[in-house]
């Protein structure tokens, strides 16, 4: 015979969150996945240029979100099967765990929050080098082995549909193409700048990463009181 009365509910309450938060450790351990593998950012952050790769801040990320997806399911699963088997040992490790990884949490939000333009400005930073040397070699004519700056720079283009660093290097990036000085340019012309489209593409993504962090730390914190409320209920229990 178990707990009863009020801490019978309990129970069953922190089994519920932590199934939610073995499902969210599922959710963000896919979303993670999807950032990895989705085709707009790996084909950009995979671009080389004379030995120079794209920023790889925003893969750090990632990698990390898929660590803390996979110990949210392993802890999310402990949670569950203590609270169906009133095991204070397992309730007590659970609590720990979660406390671990709500500091963890709590800084990568905190760091996140001051770098959040890092992975967007790192990448302008690589996409106007690229540019400058495409357009340095298509007026000089220069030929090398290799990835060429305007076939990266094409890339950049051709994934988001986007044109220059500006509003006056796309115009002025158009007319080289359309006379044959460069051809850099998507296939269909466009008007709209590079650096637009960059901060649009990471933006979004960041944005997406933070709402996910804030639901799992809402449901940890319920999570760590219903745990404690659980274990105090086990030992002060007559049955035990």
């Amino acid at each position: 015979m178990g707990v009863e009365g009020c801490t019978k509910c309990i129970k069953y309450l922190l089994f519920f969150f932590n199934f939610i938060f073995w499902l969210a450790g599922g959710v963000i351990l896919g979303v993670a996945l999807w950032l990895r593998h989705e085709p707009q950012t790996s084909s950009l952050l995979e671009l080389e240029l004379d030995g120079a790769h794209a920023p790889s801040t925003f893969y750090i990320s990632v990698h990390i979100l898929i660590a803390v997806g996979a110990v949210m399911m392993v802890v999310g699963f402990l949670g569950c099967y203590g609270a169906i088997q009133e095991s204070q040992c397992l309730l007590g490790t659970f609590f720990v765990c979660l406390v671990i990884l709500f500091a963890c949490e709590v800084a990568a939000g905190i760091w996140g929050f001051m770098h959040k333009d890092t992975v967007s400005t790192e990448m302008i930073n690589f996409y106007d080098t690229v540019y400058e040397k495409a357009v340095a070699e298509s007026l000089t004519a220069q030929q090398k082995q290799g990835p060429t700056a305007a076939g990266v720079l094409k890339v950049f283009h051709e994934t988001l549909s986007c044109c220059g660093k500006g509003v006056g290097t796309s115009f002025m990036t158009q007319i080289t193409d359309r006379i044959g000085i460069t051809d850099i340019c998507p296939s269909a012309a466009t008007a709209v700048n590079c650096h637009n489209r960059i901060n649009e593409l990471f933006t979004d993504k960041i944005y997406l990463i933070g709402i996910a962090a804030l639901v799992v730390a809402v449901i940890m914190i319920f999570e760590m009181i219903f745990s404690m409320v659980l274990c105090c209920g086990i030992r002060n229990s007559p049955v035990y």
